[in-house]
């Protein structure tokens, strides 16, 4: 097998400036470039050896060197291609000496393609007609698919970019606009040409450039540093424009906010954004430059949910960051600023903390620095912010941006900004959390006056071998105890370096580790304990916090299935939580929820059937409680509970929720008007009907996938389409999903297929039916990696696990080894687990007070 070694440019020149040029023909759906890249030569040699896509058909190349001692520019004596590695290798005529410059020149054709990865073409509807328009899309290596390149994220260079195109249309990049001017044809038709500023030093990732029929919207802020003016942009097609004002209003709004918490001026003398149809990431964060999918930037205010509004938001904030503490300051600490309604602080924990808890309880997880974007990074700087206070937090990342705004940077650079604000030992409390692999659990013991504590590798199985549990991580304990008369105090000192060790704690009173759910890690208590903070924690008033009470939840499922708690003693926690009115902790008991049904599923239609029944004693009193109207007045936090009650109790069978959903769907089936179906309540409304309903609903959901008025509208329509129980209606939306939708959607489809028992086995064995098809269409997006996993992660028998081992033996899984690891591991957790817990459970659902 390669090592990334073998992938890896050599060392002898480096990229410093590339001037290039682009012309691009939307009409023939074709682009050529040419361009001049300076070189530094480090060490003396003939040999070129760049990035370029078997996409591209290099011509014209040649070397400049004032080395040479006759022409000072000469035609290349061999190139030498190397296809797979993507490897273009240019021979010089004469040596090049090492300390001397260089400039290669050469020329390119290639093909705008629907791949969604370096210079593609997306479309709309106008005037009847299909119209292309064309962007990029870089990260993490497909530049190459444009231009020849030193494609890699630590060879930095600047940039001076060029483009021709048809007059009509608009050309953008990370830069201004310097000129543009008509740009002769010989054809008689009508060009122009458009130069850009030059970009700072940046790698080739975040380069980018579009063109195409766009109109924008357009703002400004003030810089509170320098008092400079930034204009604002968000360009889309004519169709969807009128959606774009709300991404406007958030940057406008968290811009300033970004200057002053950091203390950086934004480096850029502009900030754009281009929505498009077709985007394989959700956004990347191209400077200057922000690129997305529709459903992450626009919204129609009078149609959108609550979830549409959060999701705009917090994708606009963080946007202009890389990836890493971007997500903490863009999706918690800047917009919770601006919404603090909608508790960000407390929805981290659900949103982000569980998903990354989850994955990096595997063995196939991997060490956090490591260089793909991994979520537990954010957790991690989250646990870090709260042990050195945010304050100090802010000021030890605003160092690191200022020392590395333009340059490379790694991990410890930023520990070490932090341990300049904070004066601790930052660089060594966080080593093991990014250099070793998984995440602890700490087990709790305790004596009258004391408790021993002892950290162990979590693992979803519960079985760690010795050789995986050799980490000793430095974890924030975040001790929160309380008196008799309720005074609380957290004790953010105690740190435990050691595999066990002994805290002085009166266990008299009531005492949490881990307070307000901050630590990346999960707590293991006696079952006396437990039994103790389960009373506390469903009192009306408890000394449990909200966030405490969200980890407490998560936990208890979690320690379930690794095989440390009874599953029984998680569900007498959500029993005892049934007049919670927090509904963020909600989220968290629905989620959890999920996953013991999602394992239940083949078991016996009594035991399916009384956990329904549970469900709905949980869900339908909120739903009487809250009904079905979303007034003006409602907290967002009222807004989203309602919204997940009525979802939950329509997914357990309550026949009155889906009565009423289905009387509301069908005014919409009959008349067009959807002024009946809250906005968000949307998606749970068209699930609902398909679900229950048959094809005349079904084909009503699907002209709103053909036509969405919404970004949103459309996400609703996908997973609606896939909640059939209908063999034929199923077997007709795979086909549909393999032949004739975008790209962009399929995991998507995939997600809701996998979601309906009725096709969860089928979704598997389409996408090994379709193997070649599939994994040739998405080969490089990153979108592959999440079909695999919904294709098979929600199968439940160790045979299962088997026989997908064996089908893959002879297949190359390089592009999505980890997905495919991480179902395979999780189908044998669950069978693990539902192997443990269906008895239990099973006797537990038939008790009588449930």
């Amino acid at each position: 097998m390669s090592s990334d070694a073998d992938y890896r440019l050599p060392t002898n020149v480096k990229p410093t400036h590339y001037d290039l040029t682009f012309k691009t023909d939307l009409e023939a759906l074709t682009f050529t470039g040419s361009g001049v890249i300076h070189l530094d030569v480090l060490e003396e040699t003939k040999e070129i050896l760049f990035n370029a896509s078997a996409d591209l058909t290099l011509s014209n190349i040649s070397i400049h060197s004032e080395a040479f001692k006759t022409e000072q520019v000469q035609p290349a004596s061999e190139v030498r291609i190397q296809k797979d590695e993507e490897h273009f290798t240019v021979l010089s005529p004469q040596a090049l000496p090492k300390g001397s410059k260089a400039k290669l020149h050469l020329d390119w054709d290639a093909k705008l393609t629907g791949s969604l990865t370096g210079y593609y073409y997306s479309s709309t509807q106008h005037e009847g007609k299909q119209r292309y328009y064309a962007l990029t899309q870089f990260a993490p290596t497909d530049a190459r698919r444009a231009f020849p390149s030193w494609d890699e994220p630590l060879l930095k260079a600047t940039y001076d970019v060029t483009m021709i195109s048809r007059a009509d249309t608009v050309n953008l990049s990370n830069m201004p606009v310097t000129s543009e001017e008509p740009f002769p044809d010989a054809a008689g038709k009508s060009w122009k040409v458009t130069k850009f500023e030059t970009t700072p030093l940046m790698s080739t990732y975040l380069l980018c450039f579009a063109n195409g029929h766009f109109e924008f919207l357009e703002s400004e802020y003030t810089s509170p540093i320098s008092g400079r003016k930034i204009p604002l942009r968000i360009y889309t097609t004519p169709d969807i424009i009128h959606q774009a004002q709300f991404s406007l209003d958030i940057k406008a709004r968290v811009m300033p906010i970004y200057e002053q918490v950091f203390q950086i001026e934004y480096p850029l003398p502009k900030l754009d954004t281009l929505v498009a149809h077709d985007f394989d990431f959700g956004a990347m964060e191209n400077w200057g430059l922000i690129t997305g999918r529709t459903s992450s930037f626009l919204l129609d205010p009078k149609k959108s949910d609550l979830v549409a509004q959060k999701r705009v938001a917090s994708t606009m904030s963080h946007e202009w960051l890389n990836e890493g503490f971007a997500t903490l300051m863009g999706e918690v600490i800047i917009i919770d600023k601006i919404f603090r309604e909608w508790k960000v602080d407390s929805e981290f924990i659900d949103a982000h903390l569980a998903r990354a808890l989850d994955l990096d309880a595997f063995r196939s997880s991997h060490p956090i620095e490591v260089p793909v974007p991994d979520p537990n990074q954010i957790n991690l700087l989250r646990m870090l912010s709260n042990y050195v206070g945010e304050e100090t937090f802010l000021l030890g990342v605003s160092k690191y941006l200022s020392e590395h705004l333009y340059g490379n940077s790694v991990t410890k650079d930023l520990w070490e900004g932090i341990r300049k604000a904070s004066e601790l030992d930052i660089p060594e409390m966080m080593n093991n959390w990014v250099l070793k692999i998984g995440y602890p659990v700490v087990t709790v013991k305790e004596s009258s006056d004391s408790i021993t504590v002892r950290q162990d590798r979590f693992l979803v199985t519960g079985d760690p071998r010795d050789e995986e549990n050799e980490t000793l991580w430095h974890i924030p304990l975040n001790v929160k105890t309380a008196d008799a008369g309720g005074k609380v105090s957290t004790n953010r000192s105690v740190i435990l370096r050691e595999r066990e060790a002994t805290i002085p704690l009166d266990t008299s009173k009531s005492f949490k580790l881990n307070a307000q759910t901050t630590g990346t890690y999960r707590v293991a208590y006696t079952p006396e304990r437990f039994e103790k903070i389960r009373e506390e924690a469903a009192k009306a008033n408890s000394v449990f916090s909200l966030e405490d009470r969200m980890g407490l939840v998560s936990d208890a499922l979690n320690l379930a299935k690794a095989g440390i708690y009874q599953t029984t003693t998680a569900l007498n926690l959500i029993k005892s939580l049934k007049n919670e009115k927090e509904y963020h902790v909600w989220s968290v008991i629905d989620g959890e929820l999920d996953k013991l049904n999602k394992i239940l599923w083949e078991q016996p239609e009594e035991v399916r059937d009384n956990f329904d029944a549970f469900r709905r004693s949980l869900m339908k009193p909120l739903v009487e409680k809250l009904g079905y109207e979303y007034p003006p007045g409602d907290s967002a936090d009222t807004i989203e509970l309602r919204t997940l009650a009525i979802a939950a109790a329509a997914d357990a069978k309550d026949p009155d929720v889906i009565a009423e959903l289905a009387s509301r769907f069908k005014h919409f089936q009959e008349t067009g008007d959807d002024s009946e179906i809250p906005a968000d309540l949307h998606r749970i409304t068209f699930i609902n009907a398909v679900r229950n309903g048959g094809r005349a609903e079904y084909e009503t959901v699907k002209q709103v996938f053909m036509n969405p008025p919404t970004p949103s509208a459309k996400i609703s329509a996908i997973f609606a389409m896939t909640a059939s129980k209908d063999k034929e209606i199923i077997e007709e939306t795979l086909n549909f999903v393999l032949h004739d939708i975008q790209i962009q959607d399929t995991a998507k489809f995939f997600s809701g297929a996998a979601a309906n028992t009725e096709s969860r086995r089928r979704i598997g064995e389409v996408f090994t039916e379709n193997y070649d098809m599939i994994t040739k269409k998405f080969e490089g997006n990153v979108s592959l990696s999440n079909i695999v996993k919904f294709s098979f992660q929600y199968l439940t028998a160790e045979k299962d696990a088997d026989a997908l081992e064996a089908w893959f033996q002879d297949k190359d899984i390089s592009k999505y080894n980890l997905a495919l690891s991480q179902s395979l591991e999780r189908i044998r957790a669950n069978a693990k687990w539902l192997e443990r817990c269906k008895g239990d459970v099973a006797d537990w659902l038939k008790k009588p007070e449930l």
